[in-house]
């Protein structure tokens, strides 16, 4: 079934201009335990009950070149998002985007990617395997069309599923649907902080390959998940012989494990986040002068004071208990609300805006501990 992605814009103020910003559409906390029900009961198809008590093999298996348990934990990941395979890589997301992009790449090759910032570990990997960018707008289907019509040289395409830039817009589903209608290339989609909080990631709206870490969704550190095309799985699996590449049977049991328990959490900071952004815009803390959200990678919650107090309300934040830094943006070790500067692509917008203006991700915590945190914060430097 394909599911259209409904986007609610956001309205924020960036030099005193209005500026609209589309956060992706996050699942309920209904559709969100249904995944886990769904990714559950895939383990119960895959692995015997013994099994899923045990911290699994390890090891180069004759046979299959790595150990039974990540063998069958990648089958099990591949029913749950209904593709053809998956592989486990060692290097999080950005590995699994680099391995991918080497799958269907070849050096000098020429690859689509959206108008927009490119994230930083992905421009390395460019620059690495000798790949070419060419730029097309994503928010703009006819330019996509455009420009694939007027390089027919281009080998593939690259489409990262968070906003790039605030202003972003567009839907995976019509962006991968354009690009396959118009030329015959591998798409591969970066599913980093996107994969478990939106109902269908890269591969379920048509992309060949979709990548993303485990370590975002309550796993393993530096696992990372590809999911697609046997065809192009199976030239990295051939590749993947050495025994310290391997992700190893108890690492694979805890990708599952976080994959079981990670769509609830997410999808419930999301209704805490929309529960923020309306209280605080209703005037609950009369020094907040507006708060929206926003895809900064993850998405989070933007809050603009008044005055410019920003940096001294992230200091004091901390001593209430905030994180001042992620770590692996919802990973395991997040528990407290995460307080912090706003991002690059706004500060660009906007030099004055890092003054009065931060970022919160209430990561496991409620609105009530999130605006406390605000308001006893803004209390003592006001």
């Amino acid at each position: 079934m394909i599911y259209r992605v409904c986007l609610a814009s956001q309205t924020a103020s960036v030099k005193g201009e209005r500026m609209q910003t589309y956060p992706l559409q996050s699942m309920s906390v209904e559709e969100a335990a249904m995944l886990q029900f769904q990714v559950v009961d895939c383990i119960t198809k895959v692995f015997e009950g013994h099994e899923s008590l045990t911290r699994g093999d390890l090891g180069v298996v004759m046979g299959i070149n790595m150990p039974v348990t990540t063998r069958k934990a990648e089958k099990v990941i591949a029913e749950v998002f209904g593709a053809e395979a998956c592989i486990l890589v060692r290097g999080a997301g950005s590995a699994a985007i680099r391995f991918g992009l080497h799958s269907m790449m070849r050096p000098g090759d020429r690859l689509l990617v959206h108008r927009a910032p490119i994230y930083n570990t992905t421009a390395a990997s460019l620059e690495m395997m000798g790949i070419e960018a060419v730029e097309a707008d994503f928010n703009d289907s006819e330019e996509i069309r455009r420009v694939l019509t007027d390089n027919p040289d281009i080998k593939g395409a690259l489409v990262q599923y968070t906003r790039q830039l605030p202003e972003d817009r567009y839907d995976m589903h019509e962006v991968v649907r354009v690009i396959k209608q118009t030329a015959d290339i591998p798409v591969l989609t970066d599913d980093n902080y996107a994969a478990m909080k939106v109902k269908d990631i890269g591969v379920q709206c048509g992309a060949d390959l979709s990548c993303f870490s485990a370590f975002k969704l309550l796993g393993p550190e530096g696992v990372g998940v590809i999911v697609g095309k046997q065809e192009l799985i199976g030239r990295l699996v051939k590749e993947s012989y050495s025994g310290g590449m391997q992700v190893q049977g108890h690492e694979a049991l805890d990708v599952l494990r976080g994959m079981v328990y990670a769509p609830v959490s997410l999808a419930l900071s999301a209704r805490v986040n929309e529960e923020c952004v309306r209280r605080l815009n209703s005037g609950e803390i009369p020094a907040v002068k507006q708060a929206f959200l926003a895809n900064a990678q993850s998405k989070v919650l933007l809050v603009e004071f008044r005055e410019n107090i920003a940096e001294r309300v992230l200091e004091e934040a901390e001593k209430s208990g905030a994180a001042p830094n992620p770590v692996g943006a919802e990973s395991k070790y997040e528990l407290v609300p995460m307080f912090y500067r706003i991002s690059g692509t706004f500060r660009k917008a906007d030099p004055e805006l890092e003054h009065r203006m931060i970022r919160i991700n209430p990561m496991r915590a409620g609105a009530d501990t999130v605006l406390r945190i605000i308001k006893e914060s803004v209390e003592r430097v006001v």
